[in-house]
């Protein structure tokens, strides 16, 4: 089979690779139909993931059916049509009886795509399938289930739930790429008084008004002057980083207001400066995370009646043989417009982005 297969920083292709077989009973094997890039794997290949092995197969979002279970699956057939999950979960271990799937200490966690082979391929391996999959009901299509393998759970836990959103706060999203106007999707199911997006790009901005941003600010243009006027000098009630990098970080720490939360949802691949000087005396409350994906199932159900708007995230759809390209388009998103790039047999129609 083919998988787009990681050789260091800078350095992957699409290429031959073994196909996957059962190694353990709980495993399942998975015929991919539609997968996505996730600006994770952008940071592996940028060098900021060290702990990805050369030669793993990349990619943790997936769409597809099932072809083959061990002898202790339980939950799906082959021939189900199922989510993958970025996150796998044993089910049996301290923080997975927590609800606390992304630390699994059963051998899940974050693995696809990471320390094992993951779903940018033709078939995956999915270890503990039971508790890993999700069957996906036939009013879903491909490309909208896609982004609950990883995006919606991940802003919605990470950022809007983690951030304690309520109704009648001011939210301010650093960076409106995917992730960020995911969490703008999520954040207006509490009702906010307003949500504010903040990015470089004016295309990004353009999307995160259609997604439900109230108002936006070019991050050249002292964002945090625009949050202030908004809240009579206050501040927001919720920032949540969803770039990764740490001068947006301290933005964030500089436009919440006292006793605020800040969410970071943004992978890190160096360090980012915490102003404990300044932040010590404001009763700030700053958390980090990997997603659960604890509320799938949730979001899942919401994506069936029509409530989520997954699918408008879409801008660019690929055949799965062209991965190299999605790859080019989606890493120069400045540049082409790019949110979520979908490859495979089910592409969603395509959503124009505005001009800048």
């Amino acid at each position: 089979m083919k998988g787009f297969v990681f050789h260091g920083p800078g350095q992957a292709s699409w290429q031959d690779v073994p196909d996957p077989a059962i190694k353990d009973p709980a495993d399942a094997i998975v015929q991919v139909g539609v997968v996505t890039i996730c600006g994770t794997d952008l940071h592996i290949l940028a060098g900021d993931v060290p702990e990805v092995p050369q030669g793993t197969v990349l990619g943790h979002e997936a769409v597809g059916e099932v072809v083959e279970v061990g002898s202790d699956v339980r939950s799906v057939r082959p021939g189900d049509r199922v989510l993958l999950s970025c996150i796998t979960s044993c089910g049996r271990c301290r923080s997975c009886r927590d609800g606390s799937y992304g630390q699994c200490r059963g051998g899940g966690g974050w693995v696809l795509g990471h320390l094992i082979d993951g779903s940018q391929a033709e078939y995956v391996r999915v270890p503990c399938a039971d508790l890993s999959v999700y069957p996906l009901p036939g009013t879903v299509s491909g490309a909208d289930a896609v982004l609950l393998a990883d995006v919606f759970p991940t802003s919605y836990e990470v950022g809007v739930l983690n951030g304690h959103v309520r109704p009648g706060d001011t939210v301010a999203v650093v960076g409106a790429g995917p992730i960020g106007l995911a969490a703008i999707v999520t954040a207006g199911l509490f009702s906010p008084e307003r949500i504010i997006a903040v990015d470089l790009v004016p295309a990004r901005l353009q999307a995160a008004r259609r997604l439900g941003a109230d108002a936006v600010a070019d991050v050249r243009e002292e964002p945090c002057q625009l949050v202030d006027d908004l809240t009579g000098g206050l501040g927001a009630d919720v920032v949540i980083e969803a770039v990764g990098a740490a001068d947006s970080f301290e933005l964030c720490t500089r436009m919440v207001r006292p006793g605020g939360h800040v969410a970071n949802i943004g992978v890190h691949g160096g360090p980012a400066t915490l102003h404990l000087e300044d932040l010590w005396i404001r009763d700030v409350t700053i958390t980090t995370g990997l997603v659960d994906t604890f509320s799938t199932p949730t979001l899942l159900r919401m994506a069936a009646a029509g409530r989520l708007p997954t699918g408008q995230l879409v801008t660019h759809t690929f055949p799965l043989a062209q991965m190299e390209e999605a790859y080019d388009v989606f890493s120069k998103a400045a540049e082409t417009g790019a949110l979520k790039v979908v490859l495979g047999e089910e592409p969603h129609a395509e959503v124009a982005v505005p001009a800048a």
